[in-house]
């Protein structure tokens, strides 16, 4: 890091060293949440102020006596360069004493020097490359990482007896990891990956892949894409293709079958059988309160999804961190206060794991159905304590 920033960040932000004589307290508290707010994906960044609004209804605006203020920043596509420079803004000009947000892995990774420079906690809302919370010990996800998904799918695929299988996922961090965790899970229960396609991150035009698809003999595929307008385009071309009439089963994450995609997907979507960590149809109280209350504030409740409960309970963890540490910018000691912790959240019970600092929580297994009318993510079964199965793989 340049000297010029890094005496920014120390005497701006911290006004003190590394090694200075105290914590600076404040009686606001800023988070930076960095997201698209514009552009394809902007419904994420929708998803991720929205969870925290309707966080700050149910609990206050509070957190040990100070005020948590959120300050928000697009960043409308995958640009790591943009997304460091939001973030210093954020912490040298606003003040931030948290990071949170970000949508696409690079865009997380790039951070990682300027939060262990200013010693600030970074909550990720939903970048799901394993290998992120490797790199800053201030890093804590509050979504899921594509191993954690795959690998109870991989197994269950298997028990079902499917035997081949190709893998389609785009060719980034999380695409990488979910074909890698599904071909080591999927092969050491009897199957076989027949084709591994990997898929630029910014294609729309998908019909020469389902091709490869058709040649491969797979009965299956295994479908990685972010969620948004690539997923959406991805489950439409598997329909017109003739891919699903011919008998070829689609299982992915859910990333595929997001909330907000459901009406546009149409029959497309039926009888797509993904695993995540939530679903809007998700049977609990705490859920049908979470839904409720955002449609209270919002007027509706069809762009809840994955991206929400992420927010939401980053929104929590940052709270807690903010107690324990009594509003001060000790970013290693608010992480370190939330190592372990336990809660239970709109998708379920979660944990804190305290060495990969990622969330272990119940993957569902769910089917796209339609119910009273209307497309739905319905659970299935339940794979209860699921780790970040791909934490430090090979190391």
């Amino acid at each position: 890091m340049p000297g010029t920033l890094r005496t920014a960040l120390l005497g701006a932000v911290f006004a003190t060293s590394l090694a200075g004589a105290g914590p600076v307290w404040a009686a606001t508290v800023k988070v930076g949440v960095i997201a698209p707010f514009s552009g394809p994906f902007a419904t994420v960044g929708q998803t991720f102020k929205q969870a925290i609004e309707v966080y700050q209804a149910q609990h206050g605006k509070t957190a040990a006596g100070h005020t948590v203020e959120f300050v928000y920043k697009d960043l409308d596509q995958a640009n790591p360069a943009q997304s460091k420079a939001l973030a210093q803004e954020l912490v040298v000009k606003e003040k931030v004493g948290y990071l949170a947000g970000f949508f696409f892995t690079p865009d997380a990774l790039a951070v990682a020097p300027l939060i262990d420079e200013a010693n600030i906690p970074c909550v990720i809302f939903n970048a799901a490359t394993s290998v992120i919370t490797e790199k800053s010990p201030r890093y804590v996800r509050t979504s899921f990482t594509l191993w954690q998904n795959t690998v109870p799918l991989a197994e269950h695929m298997a028990k079902q007896g499917v035997r081949k299988v190709a893998t389609a996922v785009s060719d980034y961090g999380p695409g990488i990891d979910g074909e890698t965790a599904f071909k080591a899970t999927f092969e050491k229960h009897g199957g076989k990956v027949v084709d591994s396609i990997r898929m630029p991150l910014k294609s729309t035009d998908f019909a020469p892949f389902m091709q490869r698809i058709k040649d491969s003999g797979a009965e299956a595929i295994y479908a990685f894409l972010p969620a948004g307008p690539t997923t959406l385009a991805f489950a439409k071309a598997f329909s017109d293709t003739g891919l699903k009439a011919a008998g070829v089963k689609f299982f992915g994450p859910g990333d595929i079958t997001q909330e907000p995609d459901l009406p546009a997907l149409g029959d497309a979507a039926l009888g797509i059988t993904t695993t995540f960590n939530y679903s809007q149809a998700h049977d609990s109280d705490l859920n049908r309160a979470f839904v409720a209350k955002h449609k209270e504030l919002f007027g509706s409740s069809d762009t809840v999804t994955f991206t929400s409960v992420g927010a939401y309970d980053g929104t929590h963890v940052i709270y807690k961190m903010i107690e324990a540490t009594g509003g001060s910018s000790d970013g290693a000691k608010a992480v370190a206060a939330v190592k372990g912790m336990a809660w239970e959240s709109p998708r379920g019970p979660l944990v804190i794991d305290p060495d990969s600092r990622h969330v272990t929580q119940t993957i569902y297994l769910r089917v796209t159905e339609r119910k009273d009318g209307r497309l739905q993510n319905s659970e299935v079964a339940a794979f209860a304590a699921q780790p970040d199965y791909g934490y430090k793989v090979g190391k």
